[in-house]
């Protein structure tokens, strides 16, 4: 499993989330919502230290991760996070 996020999401995230090199970007799951992948549950996003991050890739400074707890959300899914044009923010996408 991986996590690969694009260039603009990139950028979104360190704007609107005033984030500086150095600083975290936590994927987790939470219930309610909708997603592909899990019925039921979503994805959230917060700024937060890792205390056990299962997989985690830099961009740009910014290191994203996912705990060990949250994998089970994933199903073995990469995680693709891209930019929405239309929608002016980043969205998510899950592959094998």
């Amino acid at each position: 499993m991986k996590i690969v996020i694009n260039d603009q999401a990139a950028n979104w995230y360190k704007e609107e989330m005033e984030l500086n090199t150095g600083d975290y970007v936590r994927f987790f799951a939470r219930y309610g919502g909708h997603s592909t992948v899990q019925q039921g549950f979503s994805l959230g996003i917060s700024t937060e230290e890792p205390l056990d991050a299962g997989i985690s890739t830099t961009k740009d400074g910014i290191t994203y991760y996912i705990e060990q707890k949250d994998l089970w959300y994933f199903d073995n899914h990469n995680l693709y996070v891209e930019f929405n044009e239309k929608a002016k923010e980043p969205e998510f996408k899950y592959e094998k």
